[in-house]
């Protein structure tokens, strides 16, 4: 089984930890995490080679976390990226939004370990079985 490499975005400390805890919790692959302050922070920690998946809190200061997925998106570097919002916003159109402006799911705070695999364990299948294949670096050399 490969590790993943999780990109956990979040103004609160604590918050990252309690993600990185929910994720290992989940016990169905090994995580490497990098940890970022705020959307500028996260896109600046954002490795394309090696970012697997990314968690990011929407309600952030500098650049909040939708403002950060339109920035991603729009390089169109990782376009099979999977992107996690993870927030507080409980709100249809917030989640709608959410959504269309390039996330692939979202969890509410707060959460529980089985609320995070129910909503993650299918990402982090795709990403295991696209490793299993060569990954992304195969696709963008090839």
């Amino acid at each position: 089984m490969s590790k993943v490499n999780a990109l956990v975005i979040d103004d609160s400390g604590i918050m990252r930890k309690m993600v990185m805890r929910g994720l290992n919790e989940m016990a169905i692959c090994e995580f490497e995490f990098a940890e970022a302050e705020d959307g500028a922070d996260g896109l600046e920690k954002f490795d394309e080679r090696n970012t697997d998946i990314i968690f990011v809190d929407w309600n952030m200061p500098n650049m909040d976390g939708m403002h950060m997925v339109r920035k991603l998106r729009a390089r169109r570097e990782r376009d099979d990226l999977p992107i996690v919002m993870v927030t507080t916003e409980k709100l249809t159109g917030k989640m709608e939004e959410a959504l269309d402006g390039g996330v692939d799911t979202f969890i509410s705070k707060p959460f529980t370990a089985e609320n995070l695999k129910q909503r993650v364990g299918p990402l982090i299948e795709r990403i295991q079985e696209e490793k299993s294949k060569g990954g992304f670096f195969k696709r963008l050399v090839s």
